[in-house]
């Protein structure tokens, strides 16, 4: 079963489709991260019921399996879980340095500025009457400071990937399995971790471990499993289904977003699916963002070959350095958002904001990328 598995991984690995989305969602997650920004309306959460995070999660998940069940295959869990847990332990040291310096400037910031408003819209008020326990409590995870939440999430169901994917690579069904019935039990009984200073985290990891849980389940399924998802895909009926969901969702939300045209959609629609309930993962976003990845994945194929135009480079080249990326996004829609504030709120400010984040994001994932390669320099060279 083994070496039939490693091909299959082997032929998986190294998807560009992978780092395209991931490019995505880190420059949606920046606008959608900078309040009352009118350039967010592009993104992916205002044309149906998922958005951003979903994507992210889902991608990483994937990326995940694809990465260390090729090593867990190959040298074990032991020293695949050693390697997972060292990502972990990176991803943990990048929260902490951005947890620290980012309540930091949004204080200083608020106190040098005419706008202290700031300080509760960040959600970092108890920075002011408990500066130690907040750090103490944003160290343990608890504190929940705007836009910090998703890199939150990230590292929870990271640690406890080792368990998923052993689980993944030997009993890939039941794994899926126990992850569904995980999430209808989260909300069933309303699991959920707890957040300071009262409250519970936006991002319930136990509902949202389904989608990282799925995109590992993707990467890893037999040739047979992908054989019967082609089929599937090959259906017009179900291409058809899957665009009408779509639309469905896109009128909803839409309507949802604009009060004039609220009349279009039945009020006991938008009872049922408004407001998009994003913290416990509602079962119709997770079904709108499956329609989303079967209709893209039959859409566009791994050599599609506009993966080499020069326009799409940016973003494929901000998924493959995703973590300085999200970092700079991070302060990045901080700063928009205090210039949109301060500065002339137009429209013409909005997309400037908007245009010099991405860019400086594109930027740092250059800089990233080109300073890896430095590093391997003496080595070949010696070599």
């Amino acid at each position: 079963m083994f070496p039939s598995m490693k091909a299959e991984i082997a032929a998986r690995d190294g998807d560009p489709r992978l780092s395209l989305l991931l490019g995505i969602a880190a420059w949606f997650l920046f606008l959608d991260h900078i309040p009352h920004n009118a350039v967010s309306v592009l993104t992916l959460r205002n044309f149906g019921f998922s958005g951003a995070t979903d994507l992210f999660v889902f991608v990483g998940g994937y990326t995940a399996a694809i990465l260390y069940g090729k090593m867990m295959l190959e040298r074990g869990f032991l020293v695949t879980a050693t390697r997972i847990f060292r990502r972990v332990w990176q991803l943990y040291a990048a929260y902490v340095v951005l947890f620290v310096i980012y309540i930091d400037l949004i204080g200083y910031v608020a106190r040098k500025s005419a706008a202290p408003e700031i300080i509760h819209e960040f959600n970092v008020a108890g920075i002011l009457g408990h500066t130690i326990r907040t750090l103490i409590y944003g160290l343990l995870l608890q504190a929940k400071p705007l836009n910090l939440d998703v890199l939150q999430l990230f590292i929870v169901l990271m640690a406890f990937f080792p368990v998923v994917l052993f689980g993944m690579l030997r009993r890939p069904n039941l794994t899926a399995a126990g992850s569904i019935v995980l999430y209808l039990a989260a909300r069933k009984f309303d699991w959920n971790l707890s957040s300071f200073p009262d409250g519970h985290w936006y991002f319930n990891p136990f509902s949202w471990q389904l989608v990282f849980v799925l995109g590992a389940w993707f990467a890893l399924g037999s040739a047979r499993q992908m054989r019967a998802i082609r089929s599937l895909q090959d259906l017009s009926i179900l291409r058809i289904l899957a665009l009408l969901y779509l639309l469905f969702a896109l009128i909803v939300t839409v309507a949802g977003n604009l009060p004039q045209l609220a009349g279009i959609v039945p009020h006991a629609v938008f009872n049922l699916f408004l407001p998009n309930e994003k913290e416990n993962l509602a079962p119709y976003r997770v079904l709108h963002f499956l329609t989303l990845a079967f209709l893209f994945s039959f859409a566009v194929p791994r050599d599609w070959h506009g993966f080499q135009r020069p326009a799409l480079r940016p973003i494929v080249k901000c998924g493959e350095e995703w973590l300085p990326v999200f970092c700079a996004g991070v302060f990045l829609s901080f700063a928009g958002h205090f210039f949109l504030i301060t500065g002339p709120n137009s429209l013409a400010m909005h997309f400037l904001v908007s245009i010099v984040g991405i860019a400086i994001m594109a930027g740092v994932a250059y800089y990233a990328s080109w300073s890896k390669r430095q590093d391997y320099k003496p080595a070949l060279s010696t070599r």
